[in-house]
């Protein structure tokens, strides 16, 4: 039997915090788990975005104990169409259309806003006695008995495992000298909460326009979080107007379906990008999130891969806990990384290729996409494992998202 020590993460969002949680209910209290994030010092969090959770990560917070705090503030999605058009269209015929549910009564997604899911994973954390240091990794020295990792506050732990959960400039990546392989789009993603006069109904909207995909995903209330791509110049030209003017270009795009729209917190754009890290893992050390990877919004799976490593992480260490293995040694970080690399190349050559369909101006390439949309929506057994894969639950499925403890 080996002596464990100590699990610390690097990184306090969503994925840190849930990798937190899962390792503390496989493994009890005699192993101890450290989050080390500055960001943990500001509760409540403001984040004002918000994300489409499907439905096997909301099996894993389910299972994890912390779903019953967010569903009170979570929409159910449980209807979305797409249509495909240039801007100016008088009209946006739909395409494909998909009905919500991959169980009878179950959503294949919701959308949560961020600060209510972190402040639910924080207070979770604290009540299950899991330490939350608000402070940062500064530097780390495996070898191959465990790893010692420093943290800026001057505080030095013996650990059998580091795991980086520090996003996509991840400090821990680059220190263990992990290359990442991928490309910068040219498009930003501009977010941004809108009100509207009428009720959505939990119907979500992607229109493919040229410049990219505008996603109209409902909110509680009658309000929805929009995700519109555009190439960077212009979204930074979009995204420096003025109230009116920014009024003018929502409307534009956003239509009146659902009535009047306003924005009602300020647009901000983020680059688009896709890499892949050459490894999960070193000694010592796994990657998960976007540490490891960053794809494209246009699935909406983002935050969602990063879920599916904690719980193919999670699970990993905690069954070589029971074997009496230690934590951190290198086949146990190596199951985890064969479990989750073909997955993540995998949506990543997915998410490239709607990328390419759809973000251009080619008729040819616009009549062949149409066409394809059109035999799928008359195919129900294709619309439903596209819908079984969008909310992850095809392939090999950790424990936790299946919603079962580890």
């Amino acid at each position: 039997m080996s002596a464990q020590r100590s699990i610390v993460i690097c990184g306090g969002a969503f994925a840190g915090l849930a990798l937190a949680l899962a390792l503390r209910q496989g493994l009890g209290r005699d192993i101890p788990v450290i989050v080390a994030d500055p960001a943990l010092g500001t509760r409540p969090s403001r984040d004002p975005r918000a994300t489409a959770i499907v439905a096997a990560c909301r099996r894993l917070f389910e299972a994890l104990g912390v779903w019953g705090q967010i569903a009170p503030t979570a929409q159910p999605i449980t209807d979305m169409v797409v249509t495909d058009s240039k801007l100016e269209d008088a009209t946006r015929p739909v395409f494909l259309t998909f009905a919500g549910n991959v169980e009878p009564g179950e959503p294949f997604a919701h959308m949560v806003e961020n600060r209510y899911l972190i402040d639910a994973l924080v207070a979770r954390a604290e009540a299950e006695g899991i330490d939350l240091r608000a402070t940062a990794v500064s530097s780390f020295d495996s070898r191959p008995d465990g790893v010692d990792v420093a943290l800026a506050d001057g505080s030095l732990i013996e650990a059998s495992l580091l795991v980086a959960a520090d996003g996509a400039r991840s400090k821990l990546r680059e220190r263990a000298g992990i290359a990442t392989h991928g490309w910068d789009y040219d498009q930003s993603g501009i977010v941004v909460t809108v009100g509207h006069e009428r009720e959505h109904l939990g119907r979500a909207e992607e229109h493919f326009l040229p410049a990219g995909p505008f996603a109209i995903l409902p909110l509680t209330g009658k309000r929805s979080s929009l995700v519109w791509t555009e190439n960077r110049t212009e979204a930074a030209r979009i995204t420096a107007l003025g109230e009116d003017e920014f009024h003018g270009e929502l409307e534009q795009r956003f239509g009146l379906h659902l009535g009047e729209v306003k924005a009602l917190d300020k647009p901000r754009a983020f680059p688009l990008g896709y890499f892949v890290a050459r490894s999960f893992i070193a000694e010592r050390l796994a990657l998960i999130g976007d540490a490891a990877h960053v794809i494209h919004p246009i699935a909406g799976q983002g935050l969602n891969m990063g879920l599916k490593d904690v719980a193919a992480l999670a699970e990993v260490v905690v069954d070589a806990a029971r074997l009496g293995m230690d934590l951190g040694q290198a086949d146990v970080l190596e199951s985890y990384q064969r479990w989750r690399r073909f997955d993540t190349m995998a949506m990543g050559l997915a998410t490239n290729s709607l990328n390419f369909l759809f973000s251009n101006e080619s008729t040819l390439l616009r009549t062949v996409r149409d066409i394809g949309l059109g035999l799928v929506d008359r195919a129900p057994p294709l619309k439903s494992l596209f819908i079984r894969q969008a909310a992850g639950l095809s392939g090999e499925v950790p424990r936790l998202l299946k919603g079962e403890a580890l």
